[in-house]
């Protein structure tokens, strides 16, 4: 009779799956709008007659306007509500995906496309949010699941546009996107619930906005553009920025955009720096073993693209059980043993930068390395949403996520530079694998970093100090029952 009852406690509510496949459907179609667009702009400057540095801010323009709304997420959120934001995001989306597939240049379709990123901005916290919110206890397992359809967006992507391209006009990159939107839309009204109730209006903080989106963007420019003087310049004013907001956030505390109160919970705290580092070695990662496999290897893009496929496989392995490992090992010991993991399945790029390309090392390192990154995000996130009370959501569903997108740029910059400065030594008739071992060991040392970060998360849920994740835990088996 208790194994009867703990199953039944254990199954998810049918209600909270409907609620995650909207909001997942969000990111997924995010995610491969944004796929479909990198890997076509080649075939857009020809057909909108444009240089391929001008159309590449169909991309930039894209992720800066999608970073420059990312602050006001958590006050949107406190304001209108989850749903009703949602639902405008969403709708906003589909219709800029129906205004680039009929833009007439490329400037206006790189002006359709910041309208989209101001809109596509938001989906990500939002989809965080929303599972935050109704998963409870069960966030582990439920991210682990719905991280899967999110994986195949990248891979998807390469393969849509590729059709589109060969069979159809480019406007239809943009015009696939319009029944998904459409459908989204509807299930969106159909299963999001009301949450007037959770409304908590507060005035708009404006300088602090002022300071922190423009502070964001510009530290995005400058760490793309750091071997230019603009991107340095870009990366001083960026850096004096976020200080100032530092400054005055902490001031008027939760009267701030963002209350940086939420960094004293030892827990958030540790859970985010985790999130920092895995986020930015994932991208350092991708930036460092492409370069080597072209430059270093003599591999041409599409075939290291190809080689980087094992890293998706691992990922997409690993993340369903993530809800599982959780509940039987704890948050700590999964998200360590993923650091570790990954450090596992970094060590062999060392070799393979003294001998050159071995496949037989390749492919199982990427695999590994994948399972070990994948073990690392899910449990941190889950442990920071549950250190926090579910008034604070919102506002720690914006902190989360913004320290998570400098992750990738601040720790690829430092690997980028770094790369770049052991290459200007190599002579020509020197060998052209020496700079890539050092870069590997620097990618090692911040995985042995992001072990320590690891290591300081909570051993399970039920161990974090904050009552948050008793709240949750009670709340939910209330509405199962």
């Amino acid at each position: 009779m208790p194994t009867d009852l703990s199953r039944e406690t254990d199954r998810l509510d049918p209600a909270i799956w409907k609620i995650i496949s909207v909001a997942v459907l969000g990111s997924f179609l995010s995610q491969l709008d944004a796929t479909i667009v990198n890997v076509s702009l080649s075939s857009l400057a020809v057909e909108l007659h444009s240089s391929l540095s001008s159309i590449q801010w169909v991309t930039s323009g894209y992720l800066l306007a999608l970073t420059l709304v990312l602050p006001l997420n958590g006050w949107l959120v406190d304001r209108v509500g989850a749903k009703a934001l949602y639902l405008w995001c969403f709708s906003t989306f589909t219709l800029s995906s129906a205004m680039c597939a009929f833009a007439w240049s490329a400037n206006s379709l790189i002006g359709f496309r910041v309208l989209q990123g101001m809109s596509g901005g938001l989906l990500a916290p939002m989809t965080q949010m929303m599972m935050a919110r109704h998963a409870g206890k069960y966030m582990a397992r439920v991210i682990g699941y719905s991280a899967v359809p999110i994986l195949f967006a990248p891979i998807l992507g390469p393969v849509i546009a590729g059709a589109i391209l060969q069979f159809a006009s480019w406007r239809w990159l943009f015009l696939v996107n319009l029944p998904v939107g459409a459908l989204a839309v509807v299930l969106a009204v159909l299963f999001l619930p009301r949450d007037h109730e959770e409304l908590r209006p507060r005035d708009l903080d404006l300088v602090g906005l002022m300071l922190l989106s423009p502070g964001l963007v510009l530290f995005l420019y400058g760490s793309d553009h750091l071997g230019e003087r603009s991107g340095l310049g870009s990366l001083l004013v960026s850096l004096a920025l976020l200080a100032a907001f530092f400054i005055t956030a902490t001031r008027k505390g939760d009267k701030a955009l963002i209350d940086l109160r939420l960094f004293r919970s030892k827990v958030f705290s540790a859970s985010v720096v985790t999130q920092f580092m895995a986020n930015g070695i994932a991208f350092s990662g991708q930036m460092l073993i492409p370069i080597y496999l072209i430059r270093a290897c003599g591999r041409s893009p599409s075939a290291a693209g190809w080689l980087m496929a094992p890293l998706g496989l691992g990922m997409m392995c690993c993340y369903p059980w993530m809800g599982t490992l959780t509940k039987r090992f704890g948050i700590r010991k999964v998200s360590a043993g993923g650091a570790f993991l990954a450090l596992v399945g970094t060590l062999p790029f060392l070799y393979l930068a003294g001998h050159g390309f071995v496949l037989a090392v390749l492919a199982p390192a990427l695999f590994i390395r994948g399972m070990g990154l994948s073990a690392v995000g899910i449990p941190s996130i889950t442990s920071a949403y549950s250190s926090v009370k579910r008034e604070e959501l919102p506002m720690a569903t914006t902190a989360l996520n913004i320290i998570q997108r400098l992750g990738g740029p601040t720790l690829t910059t430092l690997c980028a530079t770094f790369l770049g400065w052991r290459l200007a030594e190599v002579h020509v008739n020197d060998a052209a694998l020496a700079p890539f071992t050092a870069a590997f060991l620097l990618l090692c040392v911040l995985h042995g970093l992001l072990f320590v970060t690891a290591m300081r998360l909570p051993l399970s849920l039920h161990k974090a100090p904050e009552r948050r994740i008793t709240e949750v835990a009670n709340g939910f088996e209330s509405i199962s029952e």
